[in-house]
């Protein structure tokens, strides 16, 4: 049976082991056939928000397979920098070697770190949290280290950005083992409504465009995201917020960087490609949830997007 191990490190971060964890253990519920199993570093871990661990077999009792899978969470970035982690000799030798034997390595968020030290980032396109971005290339010159992604698959090593990434890299590595159809029921269990792929961005849409302090403009905003499919005349939002609808095009304009109108399309094409991951969605109703006349002009303006 295919095992999904967890290293539990010391300063772990919470969700970045949680996340994958429960990913494959939801999976599970649905018939997915596969043991968990965890690992320490030492004796005794403690979260990087203090929560401590029980008893946890020590890494050098596993027996990984090819065609397994072992996650490296990630960790307090203070424990990280530290002495203390880099001489984990031991422990990076042994990750070389699961890989080695074909074992699938699988990083969130700074845990890459623990890969590059084990030397599996040599001339290899990887990712991690944005925060760490720089730090990672700067400690493994020899990496591609890629920004703005959620995650990268790179022969049989795996990295993700922070926290919540791990969540998305754990559905598409389950749905390289099972199909779109077992996952997307795995993310609906797991309330996961907008289950995201590699080409999907560490910034988003409903984040962006939102770095000033205007209420009304806000308001406007977050009107939109709830109302895609809504014809959204300026009339209509002019009236939402009081304001004339050419003070309002000129206000958003100055305030997000963006057109009302633009603005509609980029989000209307985030809520797009999220719906394309599921293959119960056609086309057709996938341009109609999301706002758009026809499927046709969904086609063409998302081919014309995927130029850029």
């Amino acid at each position: 049976m295919k095992k999904i191990a967890f290293i539990v490190p010391p300063a772990v971060e919470i969700l970045d082991l949680a996340g994958p964890m429960q990913v494959f253990t939801e999976a599970k519920y649905y018939g997915f056939e596969a043991e968990l199993e965890f690992y320490c570093l030492e004796e005794a871990s403690v979260s990087s928000s203090g929560l401590p661990f029980g008893k946890v077999s020590h890494f050098s009792d596993a027996n990984l397979s090819a065609s397994d899978y072992l996650f490296v969470p990630g960790m307090d970035f203070q424990y990280v920098s530290s002495s203390a982690f880099k001489t984990q000799h031991a422990f990076f030798k042994w990750l070389k070697h699961c890989s080695d034997k074909g074992t699938f390595i699988c990083s969130v968020c700074n845990g890459a770190f623990a890969l590059g030290y084990a030397g599996l980032l040599k001339n290899t396109e990887c990712t991690t949290h944005w925060r760490r971005i720089e730090a990672l290339q700067q400690a493994f010159p020899d990496a591609k280290v890629l920004t703005g992604i959620l995650f990268k698959k790179s022969n049989n090593v795996y990295t993700s950005a922070g926290i919540s990434a791990g969540i998305d890299l754990s559905l598409a590595i389950l749905e390289e083992l099972k199909d779109a159809l077992f996952t997307h029921k795995v993310a609906r269990g797991l309330v996961v409504y907008h289950r995201r792929s590699q080409n999907h961005t560490q910034q988003s849409v409903y984040l962006d465009y939102r770095n000033h302090i205007n209420p009304n403009i806000h308001i406007v905003q977050d009107y939109l995201i709830e109302h895609l499919a809504d014809e959204n005349s300026i009339e209509r939002l002019a009236d939402m917020v009081a304001m004339s609808p050419r003070n309002l095009s000129r206000v958003f304009k100055e305030k997000t960087g963006a057109t009302i109108l633009e603005y509609l399309t980029l989000l209307r094409l985030e809520l797009a490609r999220t719906m394309l991951n599921n293959p119960n969605f056609t086309i057709e109703y996938i341009a109609s949830r999301c706002g758009f006349k026809t499927a046709r002009q969904l086609q063409r303006i998302l081919k014309n997007n995927s130029r850029h």
